[in-house]
């Protein structure tokens, strides 16, 4: 096998996960830069983190890594620089940086206007219509289109969602009531919330859509790794049974549990061996009972903040990027579509017993528990720092407060 070092761009649960998947595998330590610090990656001893101000504008992320490229170059020569985007505004800067890295990383990116095509919900939608997607029916509206009422004219019934169709500028701004996304009752609800949002400096489109009725536990999330000549190598699905509740993080899958639908994996594997995909592809979909569709809500164009999933369950995403980027093994075609055993959860085990509605499903994954076939990103036994430890109970004892402060199924809104 070739010599090789992976460099991690981000400090969150997913660069976190990665670095794990890298250190079961290879027993590697892995390097990361970002330009602030997470929770998630604080006192680990299993990645490097160097955080560097403004490693979020293109010019400091470029410059930073081929200075880094060129000293671990001139120590090793034969070192191959695996490069792996840990976060929306890494994977885009990457696709910005044209091939201004290539003499010093190997890694998997998109043209910019494939990298934007998928990355607005808007145009991923049109996207979605044009190869035969099901995804929640959708109406666009602008800031200027506000200020005209568009948003008071809509093609479906309330309840709606509403989310920002550039989720990078919607981190920038805030006003009360601020979500990640909203579940909005009524129209003078939804006129409220869309002019702050408006007056506090958002620019970009808005996404009002239909809501698919159900709680959480009608949700998909679909990882795919397609390799960088397009062939999708593996699959995995998982069936989160939680999110989490908190405002700023609603949408976060705090349990999952495996899954398996040869109609799904077939359909996104086409979709993505068709427009030319390569690296993580993280689908979210929910089943909406009213037609029988797995509808997609987004597509992010990295591993997700719970793709440790796919690791835990026997497809260590950390191989997928040697065997493709540093070792370009043969691949025969035949996609896996991997079945799985164990439970991923981000909360405490009472919050997943006290919490999640009871089903088929719980019942397995109260089994997983009992039987210990499950596993959390964080918790890492080769990673047990004092300090470490110390955080992560905290962070549970924050998850106990946040589920009884905030936690509403979804079911109640329909």
């Amino acid at each position: 096998m070739k010599q090789f070092h992976p460099v991690l761009l981000g400090s969150d649960i997913n660069a976190y996960g990665m670095a794990r998947a890298f250190h079961e595998q290879y027993g590697i330590i892995s390097t990361a830069f970002a330009h602030f610090q997470l929770s998630p990656t604080k006192f680990t001893s299993i990645m490097n983190v160097h955080i560097v101000e403004d490693f979020g504008q293109l010019d400091t992320f470029v410059s930073t890594l081929i200075g880094f490229g060129k000293r671990m170059k001139a120590e090793n020569p034969d070192t191959v620089l695996l490069l792996i985007p840990c976060g929306d505004l890494y994977a885009n800067l990457i696709s910005h940086s044209g091939d201004r890295l290539r003499e010093y990383f190997v890694y998997n990116t998109l043209d910019p206007q494939l990298n934007r095509q998928l990355s607005y919900k808007s145009t991923f939608y049109e996207t979605c219509e044009r190869y035969g997607l099901p995804h929640p029916k959708t109406k666009v509206v602008t800031k200027e289109g506000v200020s005209r009422g568009d948003h008071t004219d809509l093609p479906f019934p309330y309840p709606v969602a509403m989310k920002p169709v550039d989720s990078a500028a919607w981190l920038d701004i805030d006003f009360p009531g601020r979500k990640k996304a909203f579940i909005i009752d009524n129209p003078e609800e939804l006129d409220t919330l869309i002019r702050r949002a408006y007056d506090a400096g958002y620019e970009a489109d808005m996404v009002i859509q239909d809501f698919i009725p159900g709680d959480d536990s009608r949700m998909r999330v679909l990882n795919a790794y397609v390799d960088h000549h397009h062939r999708v190598r593996m699959m995995m699905l998982g069936h989160p049974l939680l999110e989490d509740p908190t405002p700023e993080a609603v949408g976060n899958y705090a349990a999952i549990i495996p899954d398996y639908n040869e109609g799904v994996f077939d359909r996104i594997k086409a979709f993505l061996e068709a427009i030319g995909y390569e690296g993580v592809a993280n689908f979210d979909m929910k089943y909406d009972e009213r037609d029988s569709e797995y509808k997609l809500f987004e597509i992010n164009l990295r591993q997700g903040r719970s793709s440790y999933f796919v690791t835990l369950n026997g497809c260590n995403l950390a191989k997928y990027f040697v065997d493709d980027l540093v070792e370009d093994t043969p691949f025969d075609g035949n996609t896996l579509y991997a079945h799985g055993d164990k439970l991923w959860l981000q909360i405490p085990h009472s919050i997943f017993r006290d919490y999640v509605a009871p089903s088929d499903d719980k019942n397995r994954g109260l089994d997983m528990l009992a039987k210990g076939n499950w596993g959390s990103t964080l918790k890492y036994d080769k990673d047990r720092h004092l300090k470490r430890w110390l955080m992560l109970r905290h962070m549970d004892s924050i998850y106990v407060k946040r589920y009884a402060e905030f936690f509403k199924q979804k079911a109640d809104l329909k």
